[in-house]
């Protein structure tokens, strides 16, 4: 039951004659902050007022006198210079909880015609381990498709795997000039990663090389533009002193971002030359960024050995990164990397220029998009093709196989510009038949509010971080202390299990509870925590109506046979709110599509769990003074139980039955 929608649909009726525009008016509900105003609010009448020239008191007593819900609404009232209070009425209240009681979706109707929607979300290089800058998107997206999935859209999920990129030629080139093929072949996983580590960690150091002397020089220069702000600041007057602090503020900014920069270069230096092997590989290989470049070109033109060569690792790419998605219960529809595009490249550029939408520029084969200054390029000068290319492949793919309604990009921030190109160029091509969508996100940050990196600068690994808050999970729920209490104790396996679950599931969640377009800082110690904002807190408020219905000897049926011999009555306010909370469960998750923001549901589900643990601190449950009210309060933890397990499940985050 989506009870906004219900009222929206009598406050279009109660429009009529009044505005042009009835639906955008009736859209002007929201729940109230303070049950003493009710529990829904219009604040229509406002804005309606100066469209039709009267008082906004009037208009708003004019819809009171108009609006139709005397069945399932107390009468409306109007407060202040307009609000419109309702409340509902609780036999309506009591009506919707037996039907939620009775439908395993609790209470949350499907899409009535729905339509296909892919969603594209992951999208790893394979040849590489997965970081933790890979967390967002995969956490993002999985948790926006089970959410479309359970209203009833016809939801593909597909990761584009980066397989045939650059990093295939690191590994490549790794393996012919390092690589000991019986080594390889014996473990083929740690040994390409190891591999990898190396020719990348070459690369760098060439990379850094040259860029040091380049940052020292902008390093000199931003030291003196912050001598020069500091003089002006000093001798600005009180009209321009602002302005002047400001300039010196940001001067100052710059001069430490690049001091930070220029850190990680010398660290990138430093590891190298530090290391006698390292060094020489370094000398004998001065010109290995060329050579990637060369064995990857290779690779494209269909050279034998590397496609040999990528056929042979690329399947122990995938098991190692389809490992931490198992850990990560995350399962996609399709998985078609770059490698499955490739050869519709050629078809794409030669459509582009035959339309006329792409023409030669310097070499290189652009399409110029009105509004951007830079042309998208699909073609280079050497005739290899770029990421713009297969994304338009990709479109045209999916527009054929699919038919979708809509195509959601959930790739962080970073990419906008990318985004807008490929969307502008997808029109002109006139693949109009889908919407395009980037669900945008910002970046992962450590606790020092940088983006999150190892001390020697590089990104964490993904598989570590999960590891790490596993074993935080551990010490937290299952301390001796806590274990104490639990009868019957808990053995290795169930601890280990819990672990899991709370310590994965406090990293999704917490990433989640961001709003997706911010950044965040990472912090395992406020994650993990039994109390806060925290997955592990809602986890904790599912483990405690588990073990009220188990002291209670009662299964879901039981308690239904009870609800049907006493019926339902919300004799207390912390029944009345918690019953309330719940029915707004639909209303989470639609909000979570229209604004693709699934920290809509992660705040839907802590002010369950909170407005949760009120109703135990007020209400006896097992102590009831009737067995009709107990009927009523078991009534509502089941349910509770049932929303916040079903709610994290939408999230990817999963429960245990006691921690």
């Amino acid at each position: 039951m989506h009870i906004p929608h219900l009222l929206q649909q009598r406050f279009v009726d109660a429009l009529q004659g009044l505005t042009d525009d009835p639906d955008s008016f009736a859209s002007m509900i929201r729940a109230t902050t303070d049950p003493i105003h009710g529990d829904y609010q219009c604040n229509a009448a406002m804005p309606l007022c100066k469209q039709i020239g009267q008082d906004a008191r009037w208009v708003a007593e004019t819809l009171v006198s108009r609006l139709k819900v005397a069945d399932f609404c107390e009468e409306p009232t109007v407060a202040g210079p307009g609000f419109i209070n309702l409340k509902l009425q609780d036999a309506f209240l009591v009506d919707q909880l037996k039907n939620m009681l009775g439908d395993s979706r609790c209470g949350v109707a499907e899409v009535p015609s729905a339509t296909n929607i892919v969603i594209d979300f992951s999208s790893p290089n394979v040849a590489k381990p997965m970081h933790v800058g890979h967390i967002r998107s995969t956490v993002i997206g999985d948790a926006l498709a089970r959410t479309l999935k359970f209203l009833g859209y016809q939801t593909i999920t597909d990761n584009h795997l980066g397989d045939w990129g650059t990093q295939f030629g690191i590994i490549i080139y790794g393996y012919k000039h390092f690589g000991d093929p019986d080594v390889v072949d014996a473990d083929p996983v740690p040994e390409l990663s190891k591999l990898y580590r190396h020719v990348n960690q070459l690369i760098e150091y060439r990379k850094a090389l040259d860029a040091a002397p380049k940052m020292e020089a902008q390093i000199a220069a931003a030291e003196q533009e912050v001598v020069s702000s500091k003089a002006i600041a000093e001798q600005a007057d009180a009209k321009e002193k602002k302005k002047a602090n400001k300039l010196l503020a940001a001067a100052q900014r710059r001069l430490v971002t690049l001091n930070d920069d220029f850190i990680s270069i010398q660290g990138k230096i430093s590891a190298v030359e530090s290391n006698a092997a390292l060094l020489a590989d370094a000398e004998k290989h001065s010109t290995v960024d060329v050579a990637v470049l060369q064995e990857t070109a290779k690779l494209h033109h269909g050279d034998e050995q590397n496609l040999a060569l990528w056929m042979k690792f690329l399947p122990h790419c995938k098991d190692e990164i389809n490992r931490i998605y198992h850990r990560l219960d995350v399962q996609f529809d399709h998985t078609l990397g770059e490698s499955f595009y490739h050869p519709m490249l050629a078809g794409v550029v030669e459509k582009l220029t035959s339309s006329g939408l792409a023409s030669t520029s310097d070499g290189a084969v652009c399409v110029f998009l009105d509004g951007f200054e830079a042309p998208m390029i699909v073609q280079k000068q050497d005739g290899a093709y770029l990421y713009a290319t297969t994304d338009i492949a990709t479109i045209e793919y999916r527009l054929k196989t699919f038919q979708p309604s809509e195509i959601v990009y959930v790739v962080d921030t970073r990419q906008s510009e990318h985004f807008e190109k490929l969307f502008a160029a997808a029109k002109k091509l006139g693949m109009t038949d889908a919407k395009l969508v980037h669900v945008n996100f910002g970046t992962v940050l450590g606790e020092d509010g940088k983006p999150m990196k190892t001390r020697s600068g590089s990104l964490i690994g993904l598989e570590s971080l999960l590891d790490d808050a596993v074993e935080r999970a551990r010490q937290v729920v299952c301390n001796p202390d806590r274990l104490q209490s639990f009868d019957p104790p808990m053995d290795e396996a169930e601890q280990q299990a819990i672990a899991e679950i709370v310590g994965i599931g406090a990293i999704k969640f917490a990433d989640l509870g961001h709003h997706r377009t911010s950044d965040y800082r990472f912090s395992l110690d406020k994650m993990v925590a039994l109390d806060g904002n925290t997955s592990t807190y809602v986890q904790y408020s599912y483990a405690r109506t588990q073990k009220i219905l188990e002291r209670a000897e009662k299964a879901e049926s039981d308690v239904t046979a009870m609800v049907q011999q006493y019926g339902i009555e919300l004799t207390h306010p912390a029944e009345r709110s918690l019953a309330l909370m719940l029915l707004k469960f639909e209303e989470a998750l639609v909000a979570v599509h229209k604004d693709y923001a699934p920290n809509l549901l992660v705040e839907y589900l802590l002010e369950t769990a909170k407005v949760y643990s009120k109703f135990n601190e007020s209400c006896h449950v097992l102590r009831a003074e009737s067995e009709a009210i107990q009927a009523t309060r078991l009534m509502l933890v089941c349910l509770c139980g049932r929303v916040l397990a079903l709610g994290l499940n939408i999230l990817g985050v999963g429960v245990v039955p006691r921690m």
